[in-house]
């Protein structure tokens, strides 16, 4: 099964990481869309439909934790898991982003196997168990 897959953050040079991330993980991507705030990714899930958001917080226009507040207020939105990929590392921000139901949070610079075992643990496993995972040790981004 492919996934639509929402990128929002506003550097562009995240959003092509998390994207070859994702790519390297092994899930099957039926299209990326991106965004580079709150507000352009709302848009984008007017017309599109993602299976999966990863999303910043500290962005420019509307925040992540702004986005999400208006996912969540959507009947149908709401239902997709929201990932949060941020340098927001105080406690407080994790918990306030756990109790609107965030499904993961991950910290920059982040290694590319965290982000591969959120989306595992959310989507399910691309390769199954065994030698066909790809390897995604030793980088930092």
């Amino acid at each position: 099964m492919a996934y639509n897959v929402l990128i929002v953050d506003d550097s562009p040079s995240i959003r092509l990481v998390v994207k070859k991330v994702i790519l390297m993980s092994g899930f099957d991507v039926g299209e990326y869309f991106e965004a580079a705030n709150g507000k352009d990714a709302l848009s984008v899930l007017e017309k599109n439909w993602a299976d999966i958001i990863l999303t910043d917080i500290h962005m420019p226009v509307m925040d992540g934790i702004s986005f999400f507040k208006e996912v969540l207020k959507h009947p149908i939105m709401s239902s997709i898991p929201v990932i949060f990929i941020t340098t927001e590392g105080r406690d407080e921000g994790i918990e306030e982003t756990r109790k609107m139901g965030a499904r993961g949070y991950i910290t920059k610079p982040f290694k590319p196997e965290e982000i591969r075992k959120v989306m595992v643990e959310i989507l399910g496993e691309p390769y199954g168990e065994g030698e066909d995972a790809p390897n995604l040790e030793g980088s930092d981004f």
